[in-house]
């Protein structure tokens, strides 16, 4: 168990905090500020890698992804620092995938160049709607013809790039989904993540769901067409779900988000990130103070982590169910067992094939299509009591 991580590979997770605006649905660790002091993040970041090379040094690294907030309002000149200290510290992979979060403004697709120059080969970019009036709502700051023009840009850039748009919008209509999912399918290149609307806690749409003043959500027969047909229009299109929300030409998967969803080694820097590290045998799951003041000032002394908890192996092994049955490819039943020191109920799993929920091949527990809406609950079924 102590080498499991290395069936689901290892990663570098940099949260940058920062955006230029709050959008109404986000949960996220995300800030609004007037002035960043560009030289002392970055420092901060280049200290935390030396500090996490420590116990990590010579690994062979997969993927480093610049999330956030918004990474591309990161100077080119701060994205280039960060990737030449990786590069001094790990192994990186033949295929190594180096992706940047992106919003789709002309400011931040005016860095494209210089994050290719630095070392980028992927582009995550938030459009989340092609429609002007529902960007206004998602308190997007750019437009339809924006979110073209920095798509094309970045294209040029990249050979990779992906984006991500949300659908059950206020006053949405399958119709509309279906047409907007058609145009989008024509833009993309090789994946685009595609979430249904969720009202979060906390959140400014959250306060006014609580009010009684959103309005115009959709039923829960409404958001389960659009779900179907989410995946209809996307398997026609030569671009299959592999995860729940995730979808792409085969081959063309997030290799960073597999390593999550496949139970490997993650490491998080950067305020409120997580991370996933096993050293000495031991698990543990890291998590950075979330203030971008407090992790700036707790940066000079190496102490941005919060304590680290043990993740037992019944906990470990209720992680790689969970997110593996996320993905097309399952959860391998023998390294569930060698994981959790016993198999999950056999008797579960066949009432769970009985109902076309999931299905079992070559000792691999898949989530069917009938299942994957309805996940959740089918993990609640297979976790032991």
């Amino acid at each position: 168990m102590a080498e499991d991580w290395r069936h689901g590979g290892f990663g570098l997770y940099l949260h940058w905090p920062f955006c230029a605006a709050k959008c109404p649905y986000c949960d996220f660790n995300s800030n609004v500020s007037s002035a960043v002091d560009q030289d002392a993040w970055r420092a901060a970041f280049l200290r935390e890698i030396d500090r996490y090379a420590e116990t990590t040094s010579g690994r062979v690294l997969n993927s480093v992804f610049f999330g956030g907030g918004t990474p591309s309002l990161m100077p080119p000149e701060t994205v280039q620092a960060i990737l030449d200290r990786v590069r001094g510290h790990w192994i990186f992979a033949n295929d190594m995938e180096i992706t940047l979060e992106a919003n789709p403004g002309s400011v931040e697709a005016g860095r494209f160049a210089g994050y290719a120059d630095a070392g980028v080969n992927r582009v995550s970019m938030g459009i989340q709607a092609l429609n002007d009036a529902d960007l206004k709502r998602l308190g997007r700051l750019h437009s339809v013809a924006e979110a073209r023009a920095a798509f094309d840009v970045a294209r040029a850039q990249f050979d990779r790039v992906s984006f991500d748009l949300i659908y059950a919008r206020q006053d949405q209509t399958l119709a509309q989904w279906r047409a907007e999912l058609s145009e989008a399918l024509g833009m993309a290149i090789d994946h685009m993540s595609l979430y249904q609307l969720t009202i979060e806690p906390g959140t400014a749409f959250g306060s006014r769901f609580d009010a009684g003043k959103l309005r115009g959500l959709p039923a829960d027969d409404l958001a389960t067409d659009m779900y179907e047909l989410t995946q209809e229009l996307c398997e026609a299109a030569g671009m299959p779900a592999y995860e729940v929300s995730n979808h792409a030409v085969p081959g063309a998967e997030s290799r960073h988000n597999l390593i999550y969803w496949q139970g490997g080694d993650y490491i998080g820097i950067g305020p409120g990130a997580h991370g996933r590290l096993t050293l000495d045998g031991t698990r543990w799951a890291t998590e950075a103070y979330p203030h971008p003041d407090a992790w700036l000032q707790r940066s000079d002394a190496g102490i941005t982590e919060k304590p680290r908890q043990v993740i037992s192996a019944a906990d470990q092994a209720g992680e790689y169910l969970m997110m593996g049955l996320r993905v097309n490819q399952g959860v391998d039943l023998r390294r569930y067992q060698e994981i959790s020191g016993g198999p999950l109920d056999s008797q579960k799993i066949a009432d769970l094939v009985d109902i076309e929920m999931v299905r079992v091949q070559n000792d691999r527990l898949m989530a069917t299509e009938k299942g994957r809406p309805v996940l959740n609950a089918v993990i609640a079924e297979l976790l032991p009591d």
